[in-house]
């Protein structure tokens, strides 16, 4: 009761330590589960600046006590999870400030938020005001919020074309580890000189981090992960661009999930979409062909490449209802009527084993369509069956499906449980031949049934097992099976998390992708920002295997 008190007093925001509260906040979208010591929903960045400067004094005088920030909390790695103090934000901070046109480059915008702010509510604020999006949104997109975005450094569907949050983030106000505030945006080197003179603990922070990455700059280069996106570590490569005369903080502070700084509010950069749109639909019955497939459809440039595998399709089918239910009445009319013929393949028994989506946006319908028969076109010779997607809500049933997959398993498999720990795989697409194989031969010595769905185009593969956790030969699988799909991603150099991160499930993983050098120069860049190990401890530097067990969920 003092530790809440003791906190209510300092803030106006609200504060909650009851039973339902704590439950609440005891899980994300994760297999972990940690019950809070305490919630508490700021109003505003005085807030959480004075909650940061308690517990940094109270942790100073060796209480041991830290803050785990959380937005929407549909995070899959345990990211927002803590035993202490849950910061979360959606209840008050969820405020988009500004929306506007760049005057210098009408074909972008920026909008100005909080972190509590919903994606979906920001997206239709943006093109409502001024037609645009940030197109980094992931596959959650009606349930996650721009907090979880930014500490995940979040891609998604557009990824392919567009990248991922990092390239979008302008600028970022923070809540440092003292409870200071500053804003962090890219500077100019002689810009840079005046904030490392400053002689205070943000001057610090400019002082040893550009040491850090000047004087490890071989080192750094060499771990720069080489697959199409990445958030695992942290992204000491793309602070210093010298190319360019610039040192950015926010490259770091993006993808950190809150372990070096709290985001208080985004200057996030947007673009315009193309209206025209046209999808190419592709079934394959074997996978030997994915690799040439992959190849000769990125060479007509689809905004998005997306996959979903057999069974997926077929759970999408099971829960036909659950899926178009929340669409309004005559939408879900439409969409049910849209299945009609995938619902005739699955009673056929020809439900195919992958199914590859393209969809190519331009400015005018007529030249997406182009595009798709040219890709089609493409495929002619190889044994595969197409399928050229003629209107929205065609496109929708197959966006319906990838999007809500995990969803599906989450909520409708009675006895199993949707398991994400091997989720977010990235490899090259010159690697399929070998990769996928020797892939599956790791996940056959498991009795597991698991879907596949994924950014396919960026060789991004989100693997869900579907797992009892309450059974110990399970849980005992969850470790065996992240070491070993792991060592194999890395034998591939790729990337074990594209674009979920590290949290709890793959921080004690980052060694099997990074060389020792690496991890220590991830806990020293820890320590300049956050030399109490106040912020969100475990995540990214220092978790362990026994971090993993000791959290892992073993009821549903």
């Amino acid at each position: 009761m003092t530790l809440r008190n003791d906190i209510a007093a300092l803030i106006e925001g609200d504060v909650s330590d009851d039973a339902s509260t704590l439950a609440k906040y005891s899980r994300d979208k994760s297999i972990f589960e940690r019950k809070p010591a305490l919630v508490v929903s700021p109003k505003h960045a005085d807030d959480v600046s004075a909650v940061v400067r308690y517990v940094h004094e109270a942790r100073a005088r060796g209480e041991n006590i830290s803050i785990a920030p959380r937005s929407a909390g549909t995070d899959m790695t345990g990211g927002p999870l803590s035993d202490s103090i849950v910061l979360e934000f959606t209840t008050y901070m969820n405020h988009i400030e500004h929306v506007s046109n760049d005057p210098d480059a009408p074909e972008t915008g920026y909008a100005i938020a909080e972190p509590g702010v919903y994606y979906r509510d920001f997206e239709k604020a943006t093109r409502a005001k001024i037609g645009k999006i940030i197109p980094s949104y992931p596959a959650s997109r009606e349930i996650c919020a721009l907090g979880g975005m930014v500490g995940n450094n979040s891609g998604g569907e557009l990824t392919l074309r567009y990248g991922q949050t990092a390239r979008y983030v302008r600028e970022l106000e923070v809540v440092l580890s003292d409870g200071s505030r500053t804003t962090f945006a890219p500077l100019r080197m002689n810009e840079l000189a005046t904030k490392e003179s400053e002689q205070n603990f943000e001057g610090e922070i400019y002082r040893k981090v550009h040491a850090l990455v000047r004087d490890n700059e071989d080192e750094i280069e060499a771990a720069r992960p080489s697959v199409s996106k990445n958030s695992a570590g942290y992204s000491l490569w793309n602070i210093w661009h010298k190319d360019h005369d610039m040192f950015d903080l926010t490259q770091l502070i993006t993808g950190s999930q809150g372990t070096l700084a709290i985001v208080t509010s985004a200057t996030l950069g947007l673009i315009t979409p193309k209206n025209g749109r046209a999808m190419l639909v592709i079934f394959l019955s074997e996978l030997d062909a994915l690799p040439e497939i992959v190849k000769r459809v990125l060479e007509h440039k689809p905004e998005s490449f997306e996959s979903y595998d057999d069974q997926t399709f077929r759970l999408a089918i099971r829960f036909l209802p659950q899926i178009v239910g929340h669409f309004g009445v005559w939408g879900m009319v439409k969409l049910a009527f849209a299945f009609i013929p995938e619902m005739w393949i699955a009673l056929m028994g020809g439900v195919p084993k992958l199914i590859l989506m393209a969809e190519f946006a331009e400015e005018t319908l007529d030249e997406a369509r182009k595009k798709a028969r040219e890709a089609r076109e493409a495929l002619a010779d190889l044994p595969v069956r197409t399928k050229l997607v003629k209107s929205k809500t065609a496109a929708a049933k197959y966006w319906t499906i990838r999007r809500e997959s995990f969803n599906l398993l989450r909520k409708n498999l009675r006895g199993l449980y949707a398991a994400p720990f091997i989720d977010d795989l990235v490899v090259h697409p010159n690697d399929y031949p070998e990769f996928l194989p020797e892939l599956e031969r790791i996940l056959e010595q498991y009795s597991l049934v698991y879907t596949i769905a994924g950014h396919i185009g960026d060789a991004d593969f989100h693997i869900i097992p579907l797992m009892d956790l309450s059974q110990p030969a399970s849980r005992k699988a969850v470790t065996e099976l992240e070491d070993k799909v792991y060592r194999l991603v890395a034998k591939y150099k790729g990337s074990i998390t594209g674009e979920h991160n590290d949290g709890i499930v793959r921080t004690p993983y980052l060694p099997l992708m990074f060389s020792p050098r690496m991890i220590e120069l991830f806990a020293e860049v820890k320590k300049i920002f956050d030399p109490l190990n106040i912020l969100n401890p475990g995540k990214k530097v220092g978790g362990t295997l026994e971090d993993i067990e000791r959290s892992m969920l073993t009821h549903m």
